[in-house]
């Protein structure tokens, strides 16, 4: 869904001034300090978009993190750098936070890295007209961690931030997780444990959404085996189908009869076949070799599934199972799974949390915000701590384009996020 400034959302903005009745004294004082701030927020991340951050480039991730370990510091918050195994070839985490015991204590959920390598052609912030930007990572999710910084800066400049708990997790590498997941994701869960909620800034889904619910996401992988001989014998009784048929078979058996369940979709996204076959399960780079003489001794395909619920994902990978052993004549197969993220269900303290949210945009004069649809939402990070706390995403930046290299960034919108985020904060952290 393209996210333009609207001239609608712009009469909204403005028109938002006759809704201050509804705040109280100390919420139009951080609203002011939110717009006294915008300009830096906007040049801030202008600076941590051209910084390359790519999941598979830790020197920069590293380096965007600590820029905002920088920024964190200024408004006193404690900080710290989580490193992981080298052999995980991930950066590791930023984490800043304040101790306390006021009110509920929060969780705000960023990213540090993004989808686009050092090598990708696409690296730098330019402005497209004066409301939007190209900026690679800008918009997932960059825009979001700034949300996070100038809604926090915004009530430490008003003394709003005593006694409070307040855990700023940025992580990074959510856009391909560092396996295993129990050393990548341990202190995101910990630190849930020790919240009461979890706040996750990705990308908006509209002005007047949020996202009370994600599907979890897991990887798949099928590995066929046949037997090499000249193509002449192909379907013969002992030579057999090979294994480009056998692969073919089950990837359309999955689609026949796995396919249709609501919120259940699974991708094949990369398929090789061949006499012989190389494939790099890190950058999901490979070779195949083979000629249309020989029937092909090997083929495999990786790809991802996406479910709304653990029983719903079981389901699933049984039916696959079932598929994958019922081979054709002379050929094997394999089917292994591996989880990267765990769904975030529609709960009611989820429910409960996006109603404060719609209140709070109510007395903005933003109008109400609803839930959004979840099979329009991929992963996220938030899904890791939702077993532990409830929690609301979907706070970050608003643009377009996003994984692509037109991915944009609305800036108009953010002086208005940021005020939503920490009119939000701040009820939350006084919520008994």
């Amino acid at each position: 869904m393209h996210k333009q400034f609207t001239v609608g959302l712009f009469l909204m903005l403005i028109s938002a001034s006759i809704f201050a009745q509804n705040l109280s004294e100390q919420e139009l004082k951080i609203i002011t300090s939110i717009e006294n701030n915008n300009n830096e927020a906007i040049a801030f991340l202008e600076k941590v978009v051209n910084i390359n951050s790519g999941t598979l480039n830790p020197k920069g991730v590293k380096e965007v993190g600590a820029v905002f370990k920088e920024a964190f510091e200024a408004i006193n918050f404690k900080t710290s750098w989580i490193d992981m195994p080298s052999e995980m070839n991930r950066a590791g985490h930023l984490f800043a936070e304040t101790s306390g015991n006021k009110g509920k204590k929060l969780l705000l959920i960023g990213h540090l890295d993004t989808v686009f390598e050092a090598d990708s052609p696409f690296q730098e912030f330019k402005m497209v007209n004066d409301s939007i930007a190209h900026a690679p990572g800008g918009n997932d999710m960059k825009g979001g961690n700034v949300i996070i910084l100038y809604a926090l800066k915004a009530l430490q400049e008003n003394g709003l931030l005593k006694n409070a708990q307040i855990i700023a997790a940025y992580t990074g590498d959510e856009e391909s997780t560092g396996k295993p997941l129990t050393i990548s994701r341990k202190d995101l869960i910990e630190a849930a444990k020790r919240s009461d909620i979890a706040l996750g800034f990705e990308t908006a889904t509209g002005f007047n959404n949020a996202t009370i619910a994600r599907r979890g996401s897991s990887g798949w992988k099928v590995e066929v085996t046949g037997k090499r001989a000249h193509s002449s014998g192909i379907f013969n009784e002992r030579i057999g189908a090979g294994a480009i048929f056998e692969m073919s078979r089950i990837l359309n058996e999955f689609y026949n009869e796995v396919r249709g369940e609501k919120y259940l979709t699974f991708n094949p996204g990369v398929l090789l076949g061949g006499t012989f076959v190389e494939l790099d399960d890190m950058t999901s780079k490979g070779d195949a070799f083979g000629k249309s003489n020989v029937v092909a001794q090997t083929a495999v395909v990786k790809g991802g599934l996406r479910f709304i619920s653990e029983e719903q994902k079981e389901n699933a990978r049984a039916k696959m199972r079932e598929i994958v052993l019922n081979n054709l004549p002379q050929t094997s197969a394999e089917i292994s799974f591996i989880d990267s993220y765990p769904a975030m269900g529609p709960t009611q303290g989820n429910q409960d949390l996006l109603n404060v949210l719609s209140d709070v945009s109510l007395d903005l004069g933003y109008g109400e915000v609803l839930g959004y649809d979840p099979s329009k939402r991929g992963a996220a990070d938030v899904s890791f701590v939702a077993e532990y706390v409830d929690c609301l995403d979907g706070l970050g930046t608003m643009g377009s384009g996003a994984h692509t290299p037109q991915e944009t960034v609305n800036l108009k919108t953010i002086e208005a996020l940021t005020k939503r985020a920490a009119i939000l904060i701040y009820r939350l952290i006084n919520q008994d």
